[in-house]
């Protein structure tokens, strides 16, 4: 089964470069919201727990460089996840490890989808780049998880921390710029391939890199969701904890 967005027919480039970027995280954090909102530009009402894996699919140009993202929505629920955990990993370019910010056992979950990570993440282009995304600042006085725990952790892990509301139309921009300055940090990385990509110094230069970009981006999105797996599944609103 397939969603197309805006599609383009027409044959790929030779040129085009495919970044395969996951994400992990626990039941009900938004990871499917997340892929959609870059994706489409919207927010699902509703959402179909996953079962093994979706990708959705976004298509830039960035600097007159052709590139592919692929951003896989992964299961949070073990029982999905056994036969799939392997390919999840494999030839990964980049994770974005994602929590409930009203949900302190998604948090503390990090560590564990961190050693996952560890243990299976097999990648041909060196080291690989990884973030925090904490979502759900729409239910701000619902908060369990503070700014301060997060970015603790995050420092302790080397990674660049963000806390966002998938829900809120505001965020896009901040959505945006996420994966498009991790964009180009992967083309960098690949151009080099025997150059280290080097950690992100902090939040702010990461993500005010590409705030233009962020914003023409807009103008020609060009994405699709597909389906790897054919089974029935349990409808639920976006981002609920399952």
């Amino acid at each position: 089964m397939f969603y197309d967005k805006e599609e383009d027919d027409g044959e790929r480039e030779a040129t085009e470069q495919v970044f395969k970027i996951i994400i992990i995280g626990d039941s009900g954090v938004g990871k499917t919201c997340l892929a959609h909102r870059f994706a489409t530009g919207k927010f699902p009402e509703q959402t179909e727990a996953t079962i093994g894996v979706d990708f959705w699919e976004r298509r830039l140009n960035l600097n007159g460089a052709k590139i592919r993202l692929q951003i896989w929505d992964t299961a949070g629920q073990e029982r999905f996840r056994k036969s799939m955990v392997v390919h999840y990993y494999r030839n990964v370019s980049a994770v974005i490890f994602m929590y409930d910010i009203t949900r302190e056992s998604s948090f503390r979950a990090l560590a564990t989808w961190l050693q996952e990570y560890d243990h299976y993440g097999i990648s041909d282009e060196g080291e690989v780049p990884k973030l925090m995304i904490g979502n759900k600042c729409d239910l701000i006085h619902e908060r369990i998880v503070s700014s301060n725990q997060a970015r603790k952790f995050a420092d302790l892990h080397s990674m660049p921390v963000w806390e966002i509301s998938t829900k809120n139309d505001e965020e896009l921009e901040t959505i945006e710029s996420i994966f498009l300055t991790l964009s180009h940090k992967l083309l960098k990385s690949r151009s080099s391939f025997m150059d280290r990509p080097t950690n992100y110094s902090s939040i702010d230069s990461f993500s005010d890199s590409t705030r233009s970009a962020s914003r023409r981006s807009k103008k020609g999105r060009n994405s699709k969701r597909i389906k790897l797996k054919h089974e029935e599944r349990q409808k639920k609103k976006c981002c609920e904890s399952s």
